[in-house]
Parts: C-alpha cells; structure tokens; sequence
C-alpha cells in the first residue's frame, strides 16, 4: 500500500484529493476504477510542508456524470 500526502480542494460543491501519478502508475490504477481510500488528518507540525503543491490544471478536472 502506497501513501502520500496531498491538499484537499474544493472542486463545485465537493473536496477532491489527487492520487500522485507515481503512486497511480505503481498500484496500476486506471480511470474509472473504485479504489479504497482511508482519510487521516496530518497534524498541524506539518503545515507549509506541502507549499509545493501547485493549483489544479485543466487534467486535474473531473468529468461531468
């Protein structure tokens, strides 16, 4: 099992997280496919340790359904 920490967004009326691609690419994870996710909050002595996390590009969308 792979892990990763990531920045929740707001994304319409809804939060998205989004799988790294090297952790998308290692569990072989293909879009459309149902996969478990266990959520966990990081405390706070990691704040700002994610700054290099850029905005949503137009690929980060979701489809509409």
């Amino acid at each position: 099992m792979e892990e990763a920490i990531v920045r929740a967004r707001k994304l319409g009326g809804s939060l998205v997280l989004t799988i790294p691609n090297d952790i998308v690419k290692e569990e072989g994870i293909k879009e459309g496919e149902a996969v478990k996710v266990t959520v966990e909050k990081v405390k706070k002595s990691w704040f700002g340790a994610l700054k290099g996390i850029g905005h949503f590009t137009k690929e980060d969308e979701l489809d509409e359904h």
